[in-house]
């Protein structure tokens, strides 16, 4: 019966696949710098804000500054600087130093190209002298200062042949090396920004190695060394050793500088983040809990680091269960950062703090109070970058989704219909951006019982994205699914819908494989078409691999 599966769904569960759709490169809002309620994942994902602190140096803060990348690199590995008994090489350091501050000043101001010229001569001086048989520390941290050269103008190209040259030198270095381990640090946080968390991890172990023989397994000239080894366990897969490696790091910060210390914010801040992500949400609220109370101590209950620390606890209480809790603490951060002037009204990351809150409030069921904030952050970007900015999109779809969720649809179809002129005037009328509020459109129209209306505005989306994405690409499925319920509704011919949805289940099929779990709604309605147009032969077919997946994830999903 065709009424089986004729109910669309709300703008919130428009289809299954918007958690992997965030990952296609030009279409997740991310990339358009429009973000959106509506296309969240209903199963809330920890989201975290950088809370400001120290950085751990083991020489002055100056050095780790300068060295601070457009990649984000472990926090204190890249001081370039470190005390030894040759003057001479006192004198390179200071060269090296030199050099990486003339090309960060060149990118400043944005002579990149010189920047680079100066990189390349410095390259083939040095690679002259390893032609000659020069491989020593020297030539290693040349070629590490100018591989950072070129992640801080942002050519990463050069960078994985600069590692494996600077890797062959040191691999045949004594750990006596003067710079050895700063070269060491440099080159893990490199290869970490790189994906390359192997390589990462061995740069890292023997950089660690290195400082525990020479100043002993407590002192705090580990702390960076062991953050950057604890970063690479952890993005290679070891999560156990990851957080083993933190809790050293905390353990060898309290016994220096006490239990309240600030500096233990960042190894305290990355804990919980990766507790959080191994879904140990209990375990997570203690770091946090203790960052909050650090900076209480530190700096008073009503300093904007504070609120910033609430934020983070907040989202570790969410994805404990405890959504009341991180309402409560959520809009006590709010409060004061906005009473403390931590942040300028209209910062950006006040404006996602805002979203989010407002999501956890709708998800909480006070859709009104999350309908208040999304209103207000409409008006403060309105106010501070103009009522026509292609900004104004990102709050205009969240406010138009917190609408659907109460079925005003009017007002929703109204704030799409303002979003849609905002973006075609900005990206034009056929670019993919559109797209998303095109479809929560179609579905919003759809709601109304103006199914014609909604099936143009989904056959424009389907083109859109099939000429910008490809025909079996992700963003195209997620277009005719939103169609194929549309044409149901309009008693569409059976065997046109069919052929949509084998095309649905064809591109899921290469995008999750053949035994994912979203393959099963889609199956569902095959075996209904099938059923209903008399084709058992093909049915039993389609039925019993539905049966399979059914029995695999043990749901029992009813369209």
């Amino acid at each position: 019966m065709v009424s089986s599966i004729s109910l669309l769904p709300s703008t919130t569960l428009l289809t299954n696949w918007a958690i992997q759709l965030s990952s296609q490169s030009g279409l997740s809002p991310r990339h358009s710098t429009w973000q959106c309620v509506c296309f969240r994942d209903q199963k809330r994902k920890p989201k975290l804000y950088i809370i400001p602190a120290r950085h751990f140096l083991s020489t002055s803060s100056s050095d780790t500054a300068s060295m601070k990348l457009k990649i984000h690199a472990t926090s204190g590995v890249s001081q370039v600087q470190r005390s030894t008994s040759s003057n001479g090489m006192k004198e390179f350091e200071m060269e090296l130093q030199e050099l990486f501050n003339e090309v960060k000043a060149m990118v400043k101001i944005g002579k990149e190209r010189d920047a680079m010229d100066l990189l390349r001569a410095n390259y083939v001086t040095v690679k002259e002298e390893i032609d000659d048989g020069l491989k020593g520390i020297q030539q290693a941290a040349l070629l590490d200062i100018i591989a950072l050269g070129y992640m801080a103008v942002g050519d990463l190209k050069p960078v994985p042949a600069l590692l494996d040259m600077i890797s062959k030198i040191v691999d045949k270095l004594n750990d006596s090396e003067p710079l050895l381990d700063s070269v060491l640090m440099h080159v893990g946080s490199m290869y970490s920004a790189l994906g390359m968390f192997e390589n990462a991890l061995l740069a890292h172990q023997r950089a660690v190695s290195i400082l525990e023989n020479t100043y002993g397994d407590d002192n705090t000239l580990l702390v960076s060394p062991l953050l950057g080894l604890a970063k690479s366990y952890g993005s290679y897969g070891k999560a156990n050793k990851a957080i083993g490696v933190y809790e050293r790091t905390v353990t060898i910060l309290e016994r220096s500088r006490g239990s309240e210390s600030e500096d233990l914010v960042v190894p305290l801040f990355s804990l919980g983040k990766l507790l959080l992500k191994e879904g140990k949400a209990d375990e997570a609220e203690a770091p946090f809990t203790r960052i909050l109370n650090i900076y209480k101590k530190t700096y008073g209950e009503k300093d904007g680091r504070v609120g910033m620390a609430m934020c983070s606890l907040a989202n570790a209480k969410c994805t404990k269960g405890d959504a009341d809790g991180a309402v409560d603490l959520y809009k006590s951060a709010l409060r004061i950062i906005k009473e403390s002037n931590y942040m300028d009204i209209d910062n950006t990351v006040l404006e996602n703090m805002r979203i989010d809150l407002a999501e956890l409030l709708h998800f909480v069921g006070r859709g009104n109070e999350g309908r208040e904030l999304l209103e207000e952050c409409l008006l403060i970007n309105e106010k501070y970058k103009g009522k026509n900015n292609p900004s104004m999109a990102t709050h205009l779809m969240n406010l138009a989704a917190s609408y659907t969720r109460s079925k005003n649809y009017v007002e929703a179809e109204r704030l799409l219909r303002t979003c849609l002129d905002i973006m075609e005037k900005s990206a034009g009328s056929e670019d993919q951006s559109i797209t998303f509020p095109m479809l929560n459109l179609a579905v919003t129209l759809s709601q109304l019982n103006r199914y014609d209306e909604a099936e143009q505005v989904a056959l424009k989306v389907l083109r859109i994205r099939e000429e910008a994405f490809g025909k079996e690409s992700l963003p195209v499925g997620e277009a005719l699914d939103c169609l194929v319920l549309i044409q149901v509704r309009l008693g569409r011919d059976d065997g046109e819908v069919l052929s949509l949805l084998k095309r649905v289940l064809m591109i899921q099929e290469k995008e999750f494989g053949s035994s994912a779990e979203e393959l099963i709604i889609t199956l569902q309605r095959i075996v209904h078409f099938l059923e209903k147009m008399e084709m058992k032969d093909e049915k039993f077919k389609f039925r019993r691999r539905l049966a399979l997946l059914r029995e695999r994830y043990k749901q029992s999903l009813s369209l």
